[in-house]
């Protein structure tokens, strides 16, 4: 089987332990954090907002040990720095318009174009780079894996208050993003020359200068040789983070080794599997998804047991089999937006649920 090499990109909020608010020190943590941490520590559009990365994996299991080693740090330079962080999707209560935006010509030419939509735009997300044989099998391995999206973001809803409200759905984040143009699932395209031909038109029309201006839940990177999950939200426990990862990595090794049979999954349309997205980011774990095979509504925990059963013949290959069982763990226990509503629920003081969020994300690392 090819190698599927994984890398992963954490987002995470950097907090004033006193108000609980978002506060705009990400050159704070950068500088207290890049003797230890060097180029794996890097800022993001918004201030608040500080993003860690590890490098190309061999397995799963190796990035969870390196991004566990980069979150133990980043923890603790935090703590030197009197700030605190957190894991979650969206903040609970802080305002976008309180932020500051990291003086970049890269975030400074986003804002300049989409104004309010970009500066709005305080979200916290987690992206997984799984590699690919090559550009061609990416894009066929792209279009079949869009079919499960709906699945794991359902596991890593993590954004139920936005500028504190209860929004009533488990993940708000993807709302908030939605306002940005070329999100969502991906188009299916039929080879890899279609898709650069998309890309070429929208750059000579002036709509993008690049093809990292394409933000859908799975792209094919335009510099690296990986295709990027980029749905879920930022996960609290760093178990969920691992638990996802291994399941976007099973689920690339199973449709490549049903190509390499002559064998594939059935495709269905982008306007069908937004559906599914759609119920993910209202209801999480709890949603009825739609079984478009059988044209019918299904338990969410009936569909991951056949998504486990479909990616079990190369999940000991992996050496992760064992990661995504943890997936039973968050069925069990909720996602971190069940947990935070339950704190909410019982106090109703969002607060206390930043208090969770802080807790949880460093829960057995320190």
């Amino acid at each position: 089987m090819h190698r599927f090499t994984v890398g992963i990109e954490e987002e995470y909020q950097i907090i004033d332990p006193e108000t609980r608010e978002l506060r705009s020190h990400v050159s704070k943590i950068i500088e207290g954090g890049q003797t230890i941490l060097k180029e794996k520590i890097k800022s993001e559009m918004h201030q608040a907002v500080i993003e860690m990365e590890t490098g190309i994996c061999s397995t799963v299991r190796e990035a969870g040990e390196e991004i566990k080693y980069l979150r133990r740090n980043l923890l603790q330079i935090a703590q030197a720095q009197g700030l605190r962080i957190g894991a979650a999707g969206t903040h609970p209560f802080s305002h976008w318009f309180d932020q500051d935006i990291t003086v970049h010509p890269r975030y400074e030419e986003i804002v300049n174009e989409m104004r309010d939509v970009a500066r709005s735009n305080l979200i916290f997300g987690l992206h997984v780079h799984v590699g690919i044989p090559d550009r061609e099998e990416g894009m066929r391995l792209l279009n079949t894996a869009r079919y499960f999206l709906p699945h794991i973001y359902a596991l890593s809803t993590n954004s139920p208050f936005w500028l504190g409200r209860n929004t009533g759905f488990k993940s708000y984040r993807s709302k908030v993003f939605d306002k940005f143009p070329r999100t969502g699932i991906s188009p299916y395209f039929s080879s890899v020359a279609e898709y650069d031909e998309f890309i070429r038109i929208l750059v000579k029309t002036n709509s993008i200068d690049n093809a990292k201006k394409i933000w859908w839940d799975l792209r094919l990177h335009p510099f690296y040789p990986t295709v990027e999950f980029r749905m879920c939200d930022m996960p609290m426990r760093i178990e969920e983070t691992i638990c996802v990862a291994a399941l976007m990595q099973a689920v690339m090794a199973k449709i490549y080794k049903l190509h390499q049979q002559n064998l594939t999954f059935r495709g269905y349309r982008r306007a069908l599997i937004s559906e599914n997205r759609w119920r993910a980011a209202r209801y999480g774990k709890d949603a009825m998804m739609i079984d478009f095979g059988r044209e019918q509504e299904r338990n969410f925990a009936e569909l991951i047991e056949e998504l486990l059963e479909f990616i079990d013949d190369v999940v000991d290959e992996l050496e992760s089999r064992d990661l995504v069982n943890y997936v039973w763990e968050i069925l069990k226990n909720g996602t971190g937006a069940d947990r935070q509503l339950a704190v909410y629920e019982s106090t109703g003081d969002l607060s206390q649920v930043v208090d969770l969020i802080i807790q949880e994300t460093s829960c057995g690392l320190i």
